[in-house]
């Protein structure tokens, strides 16, 4: 059976780009900032805006989670909640500290080795683009696709940041590997027809993202970056 770092190398070798999941993979975007805080915030609002839903939205601790139940409540309630998310999720990142240890390397040997790379994200486009400019790293990621304004059901698991960075860049989905740290990144990368690298920065995500079916599990984003520093320019 061929080794984990080779399975690693051969699938980072056949892609032509290369998609970093963001919160995980690049940085903890809520290590500032608890989540489950800005889920009670978010809930907050949501339960003045569509009382019916104030039950639901409180039992969760997922800021996301919130955003989804908040289609629910109609167009307006929507734009208040992501808009609002949007703000916790800037400020978060301000406070959010260095990158994940090896998330740096990585983002610059899948470029320096002639591959497209993205963020795919969940997280807002402007909090993504404020964390990379703050830690000068805005340069080496040539596209991000972050959350779909007002369309919360376009969020990982589905495909769709997966195609529309695919397509940004001109390459069948099946030529692309996304590195994510959650079992939706993989359920997304399985719809897209793309590769699926699972990031276990947890002892538990191991087995959850292998039987998920992630094609490869690492447990440092270092190991990434050493297999991408090992590749040739693609042409």
């Amino acid at each position: 059976m061929p080794k984990q770092v080779d399975v690693l190398a051969a699938m980072l070798g056949a892609s032509e780009a290369i998609l970093f999941d963001f919160d995980g993979p690049i940085c903890d975007v809520f290590r500032g900032t608890p989540a489950p805080k800005v889920a009670e915030q978010l809930a907050s609002l949501l339960s003045t805006s569509a009382p019916a839903l104030a039950g639901i939205s409180r039992a969760t601790d997922d800021p996301m989670e919130v955003h989804r139940l908040s289609q629910q409540g109609g167009g307006a309630v929507l734009a208040a909640v992501e808009a609002a998310l949007t703000a916790a999720e800037i400020r978060a990142v301000q406070a959010a500290g260095e990158p994940t240890v090896g998330a740096i390397e990585a983002l610059h040997a899948a470029r320096a080795s002639g591959r497209a790379v993205a963020i795919v994200s969940n997280n807002s486009t402007e909090c993504v683009e404020e964390y990379l400019t703050r830690h000068g790293l805005v340069d080496v990621v040539h596209e991000i696709v972050g959350r779909p304004t007002l369309r919360p059901d376009l969020m990982k698991p589905s495909p769709h940041s997966l195609l529309a960075a695919a397509s940004a860049f001109g390459v069948s989905p099946s030529l692309t590997a996304l590195v994510g740290d959650s079992v939706t990144d993989v359920e997304a990368a399985r719809a897209a027809g793309a590769r699926s690298i699972g990031y276990a920065n947890k002892p538990r995500k191991q087995s959850s993202l292998a039987e998920a079916g992630a094609d490869v599990v690492v447990l440092s984003m270092q190991d990434i970056a050493h297999s991408l520093a090992g590749l040739n320019v693609t042409k």
